[in-house]
């Protein structure tokens, strides 16, 4: 058998320094060899798996990528895969092809033989791809159609009476469902899940990478009880159908607590529920994560270095401005400044930060929160969305008087928010000597990494781009989605901001107080070094990051 070293070394994957260095460490420390090298970033957890593999003559399969065999699948259940963390993927020559995080674990090969009828033949593949693999293909839709039965049951015996009902939400069936549908979407990486009564059926999609996708339609009888179960978690009135309502939820998914902000709207086929998957995690972001080009984050950066003045955030809704806002307030948050927050709602809980929930029941509003939170001596103030004269007024006001003002306003670009202010009533000397920065953002899909195709477009395309593209070096090489199964076949996976920041200078606050319309105000804006949405947008699609159709389906 060849030693591990010898292999990697054929291979071109470390250097004989590299691996002087790290048999020494293996010597002394008492490691394995394949996992100093992991250690020291010299080799990746794949290309070690993958050179193991070689070393006992076992296939190693890359299972992101990997056509997977649904006959296969379909002879081992789900719960015998996730016990010896092994999957099949095929078949050859009469055998059934697995692919192990363990390939010496003789159990797992005698169960999957047992409950199969097929002969193994094993193959190597990492832990966290059979993990990913699992999830992704023994998925809870089985589950949910096995579910809806008893549901049916359940919800015909009781109809709409309310004590009836309450018994049955509580009941296991509905739990489990109602369980499995958040597990779900928390592991497609949905941002927001939708249930929709119809005339017919209960309709259940994931919004994904900012996308909505039908996952499911349920028999119409269960959708009482699980709309009064989501009710009874998240604290809304059952009792109540015909009004809006607001909840939040909390449950525990793969080992870590998420949130969930619930929202129901009365239709005239029953009860929408909506719910908003808060990941904790986007709240603890760096902001260098999240798109900035340098040129863009030096002056977003300049903006919020500064000790006062009113830095704002635009977009449309789901456009992540509070997610540029909290990442923001990671890097101001420090010991010796006093940072307050008015939020409706808060979405996340920031440590050492004082969180206000407006409450327009109780008469909390966004100006009347203000007044107070001035007055408790604060030095960063962040406002969850600028809606009315009084809250804008307040808010200049207070970064005219030694505050950092943050917020979020909804245009459609940076210049603007001027006029935006400007027609809420504030004077415009006042929106030109309080405003420091706007940053306008919208959210683009990724390419899959694993399968986008490169590809050269035809002049025809750039031009259709309406984009200034350098063509004196010859047409750029560019890249498109294709799809695989590790994007869900949709040729995208995960999602990226793009941005565009305008500093207010000098002839931006004299045109504000000129009244000036804002495409004058965008002609000064980029005079001054300003990068438009959509120019931003292009240098990331020149990148190799996003496409032309992307680019061009959320920028006008």
């Amino acid at each position: 058998m060849k030693q591990l070293g010898d292999i990697l070394l054929e291979d071109g994957l470390i250097t004989t320094d590299q691996l002087s260095v790290a048999v020494d460490q293996h010597q002394t420390l008492g490691r394995s060899l394949g996992r100093v090298l992991v250690d020291q970033g010299i080799l990746s957890e794949t290309q070690l798996v993958a050179a193991l593999a070689q070393q006992i003559g076992l296939r190693f399969i890359d299972l992101s990528d990997f056509p997977v065999d649904g006959s296969a699948l379909a002879r081992i259940p789900g719960s015998v895969c996730r016990q010896h963390m092994a999957i099949p993927i095929g078949f050859e020559e009469g055998r059934i092809v697995v692919a192990m995080a363990d390939p010496a674990n003789v159990f797992a090969a005698d169960d999957i033989r047992t409950i199969s009828g097929y002969e193994v033949l094993p193959a190597v593949a990492t832990r966290a791809d059979v993990a990913a693999a699992i999830d992704r293909y023994y998925r809870a839709d089985s589950d949910l159609d096995d579910l809806t039965t008893a549901l049916e049951d359940a919800d015909e015996a009781t109809g709409d009476d309310l004590a009836g009902l309450k018994e049955v939400v509580e009941d296991a069936p509905i739990v489990k469902f109602v369980n499995l549908l958040i597990t779900q979407a928390i592991q497609d990486r949905a941002s927001d899940i939708h249930l929709e009564p119809t005339e017919q059926d209960l309709r259940v999609r994931y919004r994904i990478d900012g996308v909505l996708h039908e996952v499911m339609r349920s028999p119409k009888s269960i959708q009482s009880g699980v709309i009064s179960r989501l009710k009874i978690m998240a604290d809304i009135n059952i009792a109540e159908r015909r009004i809006p309502q607001d909840g939040r939820l909390s449950v525990s998914a793969h080992g870590k607590k998420v949130d969930l902000r619930v929202a129901t709207l009365p239709t005239v086929w029953g009860e929408k529920v909506v719910m908003r998957i808060l990941d904790n995690s986007t709240a603890r972001l760096d902001l260098s994560e999240l798109g900035f080009t340098q040129n863009n984050y030096e002056r977003y950066s300049e903006s919020f270095g500064k000790p006062y003045g009113m830095i704002l955030v635009t977009g449309p809704t789901g456009s992540g401005k509070s997610t540029t806002l909290y990442a923001t307030l990671n890097i101001l948050n420090r010991p010796e400044v006093n940072i307050i927050t008015v939020e409706d709602p808060v979405e996340y809980r920031l440590p050492g930060i004082s969180q206000v929930q407006t409450n327009a029941k109780a008469g909390l509003t966004f100006a009347s929160s203000l007044r107070s939170i001035l007055r408790s001596d604060p030095d960063i103030v962040l406002i969850g969305e600028i809606r009315d004269h009084e809250t804008a007024q307040i808010a200049v006001e207070a970064a005219l008087t030694g505050h950092l003002v943050l917020s979020t306003l909804h245009t459609n670009n940076a210049p603007s928010a001027i006029t935006r202010l400007t027609e809420m009533g504030i004077e415009p000397f006042l929106v030109g000597s309080a405003v420091d920065a706007v940053l306008a953002q919208r959210l683009a899909r990724r390419l899959c990494m694993k399968c986008k195709e490169a590809y050269t477009p035809t002049e025809e395309t750039l031009t259709a781009a309406k984009v200034n593209w350098d063509l004196s070096t010859g047409i750029p090489t560019l890249y498109r989605p294709v799809g695989c199964p590790s994007c869900s076949n949709t040729g995208y996976k995960g999602r990226m901001a793009l941005h565009e920041v305008m500093m207010v200078n000098e002839e931006i606050e004299r045109l504000a107080v000129e009244h000036a319309p804002a495409t004058e105000i965008t002609a000064a804006a980029l005079r001054s070094g300003m990068v438009t949405l959509r120019n931003d947008g292009m240098t990331k699609v020149l990148n190799g990051t996003t496409s032309i159709d992307e680019i061009l389906r959320v920028v006008v």
